[in-house]
């Protein structure tokens, strides 16, 4: 029997999140304060009294998810006996300093190079992503090749479960991309998001999260860490930052990650941190699945 930790990514913020945590226990209160001090900002306060806009803003929602998952796990203590773990996303983050990869000061500073160079990429150039069900990848894929080839941009971004993948690019290559879709009795749902993440144009972002990674301490984790890159656990420090490194322009392995990890042994999977939207895709992936949340 093999316990596999779950980390979300960005979409699973609310309001409210972390305040339990906070109220409950000191040495959780302090790794929050210490966050507010590095971050620069009360963030405590937008997460725990805040408007649901306010935590949309990517340089709130990112660090906010991260501190409720890897704050979490802190407060799990003895409970918290990974024997693989995985993040979505930002959650890869999250789930690297749970398995001791990272500090958690240092995955914090991390995260918000992250988020502020995905905010600048966004801004550089409108761009989005949608969600595609009821058709295979392959069909999805081949599409979006051919409307790249044509001159706008549009990849495969999310593979969250079996018959449903998330598609980043231009404004103009999504619409495109929907269009024919939907044309092969696909379903094309518009992403509330600010850019096209996980894909070719988040290269500016990914240049700069590379330096701040490079210059980042990384350990040998308490437990192989599956990355969304590649979908296979890791364990090395080295492998484990070039990994990390192709993240935000590579998509988001997902289905496979989950695969791997039954195949692997995984008989319990546990979502640290806000949202059940995980778990949710773990059950869709393999219905016998045994998913919850912390």
């Amino acid at each position: 029997m093999k316990k596999s930790y779950i980390f979300p990514g960005q979409g699973a913020q609310f309001v409210g999140m972390g305040k339990d945590l906070y109220d409950n226990n000191a040495r959780c209160r302090d790794m929050f304060e210490r966050a507010n001090e590095i971050i620069g900002f009360r963030i405590t306060d937008l997460m725990f009294a805040g408007t649901p806009d306010d935590l949309k803003q990517t340089k709130v929602t990112q660090p906010a998810i991260f501190l409720h998952s890897t704050i979490l796990a802190t407060y799990m203590g003895s409970d918290f006996q990974p024997d693989m773990v995985g993040g979505h996303s930002l959650g890869e983050f999250s789930a690297l300093v749970a398995a001791g990869a990272m500090d958690f000061e240092d995955g914090l500073r991390l995260v918000i190079a992250r988020a502020n160079a995905m905010q600048k990429c966004c801004e550089l150039r409108p761009s989005t992503m949608a969600a595609i069900v009821k058709l295979d990848d392959k069909t999805v894929e081949d599409v979006c090749a051919e409307i790249t080839a044509a001159g706008e941009i549009v990849v495969p971004a999310n593979y969250n479960t079996t018959g449903q993948l998330v598609i980043s690019g231009t404004i103009e290559g999504v619409a495109k991309a929907c269009e024919k879709l939907k044309e092969l009795k696909g379903r094309a749902l518009p992403l509330a998001v600010g850019g096209a993440f996980h894909s070719p144009l988040m290269e500016p972002a990914r240049v700069e999260l590379a330096q701040a990674i490079e210059a980042t301490q990384f350990h040998t984790p308490v437990c192989p860490c599956y990355q969304n890159v590649c979908a296979l656990p890791v364990t090395d420090p080295a492998e484990i930052k070039q990994n990390l490194n192709k993240q935000l322009t590579a998509p988001v392995r997902w289905t496979a990650t989950v695969q791997n990890m039954i195949a692997d042994g995984a008989t319990e999977f546990i979502e640290v941190g806000p949202g059940t939207a995980l778990q949710g895709m773990v059950k869709r992936i393999n219905p016998d699945a045994n998913a919850h949340s912390a």
